[in-house]
């Protein structure tokens, strides 16, 4: 019970799962001071003094018709710098761990496959027992009569 475990936490996938969530949260507060320092100041030098940049009210006096297309555009630069330093501090090393190990991700085969597997070995194991003496359900028996009584039953 605990090596089925063992082995799905050590499964790649969930490793960087794991690792991406662990580094994306520490990661959080880093990107939220570039995103609040660096990247909102330079939006925002696109707009107005008297209006933030990027920004405008549908119905004036109202707080929640106001659309904010830069804090969007904070959010998607947020999302890049995370997944970046994640995919390439984490994600990209991880790989070439696995490729130097030899480890590739195989799927595994269908139902189709299986079966179609089993019944070629079937077949294989027949064909390898036809004729051998002495085996159940298989013509050939040691007198080399074919195993029947003279009218046809099996002999026992």
């Amino acid at each position: 019970m605990l090596s089925g475990f063992r082995d799905f936490i050590l499964r790649g996938n969930v490793i960087e799962l794991a690792t991406a969530v662990i580094v994306g949260a520490a990661f959080t507060n880093v990107v939220t001071a570039i995103s609040d320092r660096v990247i909102n100041p330079l939006i925002a030098a696109v707009g107005s003094p008297d209006t933030p940049a990027l920004q405008w009210t549908i119905r004036p006096g109202l707080e929640a018709t106001t659309v904010d297309v830069g804090a969007v555009i904070t959010a998607l630069i947020n999302f890049l710098i995370v997944a970046g330093v994640v995919y390439f501090i984490i994600i990209a090393p991880m790989n070439k761990l696995n490729d130097l190990r030899g480890k590739t991700d195989e799927t595994p085969p269908t139902m189709e496959e299986l079966l179609t597997e089993i019944r070629d070995l079937l077949q294989a194991q027949n064909a390898g027992q036809a004729g051998t003496p002495g085996t159940p359900g298989v013509t050939g028996t040691v007198d080399g009569q074919g195993g029947t009584e003279a009218g046809g039953a099996p002999r026992h």
